[in-house]
């Protein structure tokens, strides 16, 4: 695969630096590296999250009204460092604490532990809240349960758009613990990507082949077949995620009292047109 870059140790810098002229909406900070809205962020809880470039416009490209606070980009598939978080927490904190949103791999969990630790030891009340959405693998040599995945950026946009409402950093928590819950998927692999400092395959695959259950970074699925139809590839994702556990027909409210979200089973709903 041909590629144009400059330096294979620069890409992650000089993507920041591209970003940071093209979009006046955000500020882009350099050692250590993180991007926030530009103006910060006052009376209403900061929503970050954060994880190795590679996967744009996840993270920094969500940074945004109605989505993520800040963000923090590691290096090309690596968690970003504690100090990252660090940074960006106090640059966005607008006096009503902090939700983290991190993707269950071991080194953004460990790594966002910290921050949230230094970040409390300011006096900045911090939430983290894991993204374990992939039904492949409950467990594998990369993750301590599931692997984080495409739940992610539906709770940093429900979560975003929450925190814009005035949610309260417990109620905001929970919001995203129950999308969370309630976020299911798997992926599949036709051919490896290639890592600029690499420039070769992470893996192999052969012409004919497909992998079942692959993770972003290339961790390993759970079976290597022959290449299948759409249809074909469709069923066997839906099926496995329904088989995780069959959707229910529910509305979530907020409790108070339980200061928890609760669900409600819809019953005798009737659509209107324009609704």
């Amino acid at each position: 695969m041909k590629k144009l870059i400059d330096n294979a140790d620069d890409v992650t810098l000089e993507q920041l630096k591209g970003f940071g002229l093209a979009h006046d909406t955000v500020e882009v900070h350099f050692d250590p590296n993180f991007i926030c809205l530009a103006g910060g962020v006052e009376g209403r809880v900061a929503v970050i999250s954060g994880g190795g470039s590679g996967h744009e416009p996840l993270h920094g490209g969500y940074v945004g009204m109605g989505m993520l606070d800040a963000a923090c980009p590691g290096q090309v598939f690596t968690s970003p460092t504690p100090d990252q978080m660090y940074e960006a927490g106090k640059a966005v904190n607008g006096g009503k604490g902090i939700l983290q949103i991190v993707k269950n791999y071991t080194g953004d969990v460990l790594n966002f532990q910290m921050a949230a630790d230094l970040l409390r030891a300011e006096g900045i009340e911090v939430r983290n809240i894991i993204i374990d959405d992939d039904v492949a693998l409950q467990d594998s040599l990369y993750t301590a349960g599931r692997r984080g995945l495409g739940t992610t950026v539906i709770a940093e946009k429900v979560c975003g758009a929450a925190s814009r409402e005035g949610y309260d950093l417990d109620r905001l928590a929970a919001l995203c613990r129950k999308v969370n819950i309630h976020g299911k998927s798997m992926g599949m692999a036709l051919t490896s990507c290639m890592t600029p400092q690499n420039g070769t395959p992470s893996f192999e695959l052969g012409e004919d082949e497909m992998e079942i259950g692959i993770g972003i970074h290339g961790e390993p699925g759970i079976e290597r077949m022959p290449i299948k139809s759409a249809t074909e590839v469709t069923s066997m994702l839906a099926r496995r995620i329904l088989e995780d556990g069959a959707y229910t027909r529910t509305l979530s409210e907020w409790d108070s009292e339980k200061e928890d979200w609760v669900d409600v089973e819809i019953q005798d709903i009737t659509f209107q047109a324009g609704r």
